[in-house]
């Protein structure tokens, strides 16, 4: 299976001190990589991980794949931002909407719960891979 990559999911994957280490690993081996992420994705990665070496390693490595220029979805991640706006979405979440709007058939790897209440095109639930607890 395919998947798009969010912050905690790589977090967890790289921090073996993080609660869901062993969740992150374990989804790790049975998708197949690349996983797709955005630029803020990492950007956010790098700063709780402590290491931009750590994160940006995973891209030559074959795990992750930049999918996604702000430039040419601005006008979509505006109008995702004004309909989750009580809910403060930050950057990397409205580009994976976006994203998974994109690529359809990939489910968003996650630990966070945001992703069960947004939707893509407006009504449809975004598939995702979470931790059970």
């Amino acid at each position: 299976m395919k998947g798009i990559a969010d912050t905690g999911f790589i977090v967890a994957f790289l921090n073996r001190r993080d609660a869901h280490h062993a969740w992150a690993c374990a989804v790790a081996e049975t998708v197949e990589a690349p996983l797709l992420t955005v630029e803020a994705v990492l950007a956010e990665a790098a700063f709780h991980v402590g290491s931009v070496e750590a994160v940006t390693k995973l891209i030559p490595a074959g795990l992750i794949q930049l999918s996604f220029t702000l430039d040419e979805n601005l006008n979509r991640v505006e109008t995702l931002a004004k309909r989750y706006a009580d809910r403060t979405p930050d950057m990397a979440d409205l580009c994976l909407i976006c994203l998974s709007e994109q690529h359809r058939n990939r489910p968003i790897i996650t630990v966070d719960g945001d992703f069960l209440i947004y939707r893509r095109h407006q009504r449809e639930r975004i598939p995702v891979i979470m931790p059970s607890d």
